[in-house]
């Protein structure tokens, strides 16, 4: 029996849109002077059009930050020449408009940087084989969630995961974009129970609510995909969408050494394509600009399937191994934790699907730093996302220092604003 497990979920031929009832109750730089030129210090005030949304004037592109990025730009692409000219043309379209439009290579190199600049990161290796999908003259509902699925289809590439991003319109001054309201492309639903347990994945609970007030019919099964969640702008009802049969590439878990694991039913999905967060390039702000690479195991098997607030299954399979769970000294949890993430290396290794582990993955990352420093350049990180949350003493990033992480760095992918 094939390891693959529905490779093609059975959620209709086609995307469906449903129309939707409105649910119940529902950083600029600081320095006038950048790499040795000069900016201007203020655009000048420009108020918004009357028929604009007040609420969202403040969407204007600060021109240190464009120059900025212009110049890095320019440094680090050889043949683009000198950059005074583009940031001539720059400033004068922001001084125009509020904002400017990229060029499609700025756009591809910049969200790259925005990987290589993500301080929580630990494969960042591989930040030159992001593709970049130019989508920014799409902005309605329809079009992202049919260009969403081609990014699942584009990133699974039959279980050989590539790192994508899918860049849609961005927000311009008074005009801001369309929001994916899922946090990631494919995310289980989660459904309390009258006994305080839940079926599925708690972290989907609230988009799960959501979706069933806009009319989405749900099975309340363990592992049950949600629909994507598209809303074109503030205050309106979002559309939502089944994803479609051949978009989601699940992997059943299976244990190489215990045959009742199989007895469990679990499974996991290949893509984890992050959707709720903003790409920030050059002071340009890309709301909907979904991002994945592949898991390492860890991922899965020490946090989703095993934190007890996600699916909580260490007394479980510590019960099936026969641990003696009466005390904290037995060790059981860490016990049954490494044969939760034996199970998941193994099955994906054994459906054909990447993943990387977190040994192999932490000696990449001190290579992506030797790189770095080669080239005169600095690789900040967040400590306590870099060390694995399994054997974190056993890696090598766990014995070391990093530079310090800088909030205002750009490029970056960054927490979204709120309507």
């Amino acid at each position: 029996m094939s390891l693959i497990f529905d490779r093609l979920r059975t959620r209709g031929a086609r995307s469906t849109r449903r129309p939707a009832a409105v649910p119940g109750g529902a950083c600029p730089y600081s320095h006038a002077h950048v790499h040795g030129h000069l900016v201007p210090e203020e655009p000048p005030g420009r108020p918004a059009p009357a028929a604009l949304d007040d609420r969202f004037a403040d969407h204007f592109t600060d021109p240190r930050q464009a120059a900025d990025f212009v110049r890095q730009f320019h440094l680090e692409q050889p043949g683009t020449g000198d950059p005074a000219e583009r940031i001539r043309a720059v400033l004068d379209e922001i001084d125009r408009t509020g904002t400017y439009e990229h060029t499609p290579a700025e756009l591809a190199y910049g969200a790259k940087l925005a990987w290589r600049n993500a301080a929580r990161c630990i494969g960042r290796l591989y930040w030159r084989s992001l593709v970049v999908r130019d989508l920014r003259h799409l902005g309605s509902a329809d079009d992202i969630a049919a260009e969403c699925f081609a990014h699942l289809r584009t990133a699974t590439n039959g279980g050989r995961i590539r790192p994508v991003v899918s860049v849609f319109a961005p927000d311009r001054p008074g005009r801001p974009a369309a929001r994916i309201l899922n946090q990631q492309l494919v995310r289980y639903a989660g459904h309390p129970g009258p006994d305080g347990g839940w079926t599925g994945d708690p972290a989907g609970a609230q988009l799960t609510a959501r979706a069933r007030d806009l009319g989405w019919k749900c099975a309340e099964e363990p592992f049950e995909v949600l629909p994507l969640l598209v809303q074109e702008r503030p205050g309106e009802r979002p559309e939502w969408y089944e994803l479609p049969e051949d978009t989601t590439l699940e992997v059943r878990l299976l244990h190489p050494d215990h045959a009742w694991f199989a007895e469990l039913g679990l499974r996991w999905y290949a893509v984890p394509a992050i959707s709720d967060m903003t790409l920030e390039i050059g002071g340009v702000r890309y709301p909907t600009a979904p991002f994945n690479g592949w898991y390492m195991g860890t991922e899965i098997g020490a946090r989703n399937l095993a934190d007890a607030d996600r699916y909580d299954l260490l007394a479980t399979v510590a019960g099936r191994l026969g641990l003696d769970t009466s005390s904290e000294r037995t060790l059981w949890r860490d016990r049954a934790l490494v044969e939760l993430n034996v199970a998941v290396l193994h099955s994906f290794q054994e459906a054909g699907v990447t993943m990387a582990d977190h040994h192999t993955e932490s000696e990449r990352f001190l290579r992506h730093i030797a790189q770095e420093r080669r080239l005169g350049r600095p690789t900040p990180a967040d400590w306590s996302w870099i060390v694995p949350p399994v054997s974190g003493g056993l890696t090598p990033v766990y014995h070391r220092y990093y530079d310090p992480v800088d909030p205002s760095a750009r490029p970056a992918f960054v927490a979204r604003e709120p309507w």
